[in-house]
């Protein structure tokens, strides 16, 4: 039988580009049109003086997006829907902050307008974070509901009881998908007819099953025909689509979808369940052509489906499982390793490994995992860029798109399986244009997959480096005695 042709979506095979390279490619903010002369000097005064790429593409399609006001898109027709798939660390969170704020700068009546929903509360609070910083003094409300407070504190942060009625206390609303559906099921008065913009950061994680349900109850709210009199028959939402006569009579705010990852899927049938309206995607994940002596062009790399920051050198160790925590304890003693931070598959690995190194000593080691409290995550957070702690052991779930400052390592104590961890792991380092070194510690009967699935990823250049047995010897016996150390305190 032929062989099927997997049909790409034309948005899908033409993205818009945007440039890899960081540090060759930083735009001044001024000279990117615009931007509020108010969110300029903000930018300014945080230190920001020029955008990179994805920002410089990102911010104005965005704005642009809504240049008729936020009730329409530009020609009568309902904006499109925006996808950004760039590399870890290359900005993708001013590229919303900015112009969302910006759009709901002349907002009359709080409402929420902005929704970005995240997989995990530590992402929920960085964004978070960033939106206060450029909502400040504009009277624009930023909400977070995360589950950090109670159920009935979180209401009323959101809706206040008037005797009209509710009213909304948020314009913009950060939230993780588990409390959010909560609220959009059991809170009165929380309405999301007026919403403008849907962010999905992370997105390829909430496309997964769990959080799919969650993205189409808020899709569901949000077209929701609103029960009171007359006066809000204005909003009515319709579905996509140009502006007929009879529904230009009242003004509608289109709903907007805005997606960002570094590892969008390129799934057509996964981005269907989104059904985004006309998506215009922008990606720094293409091949280069490279032009053959003969003047003939190649297309190389076709098969780069993920791109890593520019400044990530990678490397692996083939090793036995015993030789592990030896390694770990190699590269912080011996090779003096510092602001490490290491992963494992899971949460016991995690902690018996932070045992393990703290009952060893010399290091200052930390972990970061979904267990502890939110306040000693932030305070192990802070130490941690702060230089107090050199190692910090954590999992996937807890460190994903996070923004740790100067991390110069990473290490996987164990390989991931699947490639986007990997992607996202080692994208903690070699941020916004730095450099940084990846260690990933490969057991030998995994070594053929591991660099399999790198290879099949597009990932050509991680160089073996291996460790000789002797370097280990001088750490054998404190770590034995480490480990009766540790034995005895787990019974």
């Amino acid at each position: 039988s032929p062989q099927v042709q997997h049909f790409l979506p034309q948005w899908l095979a033409q993205p818009k580009l945007v440039q890899k390279c960081i540090k060759d490619n930083l735009i001044p903010i001024r000279d990117v049109p615009g931007i509020h002369p108010r969110l300029l000097k903000k930018l300014q005064m945080n230190g920001i003086e020029s955008f990179f790429p994805v920002q410089a593409e990102v911010i104005p399609a965005i704005l642009q997006s809504a240049s008729n006001g936020y009730f329409m898109g530009q020609g009568g027709y309902r904006p499109k829907d925006i996808c950004v798939s760039a590399p870890t660390g290359s900005g993708k969170t001013l590229s919303f902050v900015i112009p969302i704020v910006q759009i709901l700068l002349d907002r009359v009546v709080c409402r929420v307008r902005a929704l970005v929903v995240l997989p995990t509360k530590e992402l929920a609070q960085q964004v978070s974070k960033v939106f206060n910083i450029y909502a400040d003094g504009t009277g624009l409300k930023v909400v977070l509901i995360t589950g950090q407070k109670s159920f009935s504190k979180e209401q009323e942060m959101l809706v206040q009881k008037k005797v009209t009625g509710y009213c909304s206390l948020a314009d913009i609303i950060v939230a993780t998908p588990g409390r959010l559906t909560d609220h959009i099921n059991q809170t009165p008065g929380f309405s999301l007819v007026q919403l403008r913009f849907l962010i999905v950061d992370e997105a390829d994680r909430m496309i997964d099953d769990m959080h799919q349900n969650c993205l189409n109850q808020i899709v569901k709210a949000a077209f929701q025909v609103e029960n009171y009199s007359g006066s809000n028959m204005l909003f009515q939402r319709t579905k996509a689509g140009p502006i007929t006569a009879a529904s230009s009579c009242y003004p509608q705010v289109p709903l907007q979808k805005l997606l960002f990852s570094a590892t969008l899927t390129q799934d057509p049938e996964k981005l269907q369940q989104l059904d985004l309206f006309q998506p215009h995607l922008f990606t720094s994940v293409y091949s280069e052509k490279k032009t053959l002596r003969d003047g003939t062009e190649t297309e190389q790399d076709t098969n780069k489906k993920y791109i890593l920051p520019e400044g990530l050198s990678q490397c692996y160790v083939p090793c036995d499982l015993n030789s592990k925590p030896l390694l770990l304890l190699h590269f912080m003693l011996t090779m003096k390793f510092t602001r490490v931070l290491c992963f494992t598959n899971s949460r016991e690995a995690s902690h018996r490994l932070f045992l393990l190194v703290r009952a060893f000593g010399g290091v200052t080691v930390a972990e970061f995992s979904s267990l502890l409290p939110p306040n000693e995550r932030q305070r192990t957070m802070k130490e941690f860029e702060q230089g107090k702690i050199q190692l910090l052991i954590s999992t996937d779930a807890t460190a994903r798109g996070i923004d740790v400052k100067g991390v110069n390592y990473v290490i996987n104590y164990d390989a991931p399986q699947f490639i986007r961890t990997y992607i996202h792991r080692v994208g903690r380092t070699a941020r916004a244009g730095k450099v940084g070194i990846a260690f990933s510690l490969v057991l030998r009967i995994q070594e053929r997959r591991f660099l399999q699935m790198l290879k099949d990823a597009g990932i050509q250049d991680i160089k073996k480096h291996p460790v000789k047995g002797n370097s280990l010897k001088p750490l054998v016996q404190q770590y034995e005695e480490a480990l009766c150390k540790l034995e005895k305190t787990v019974k």
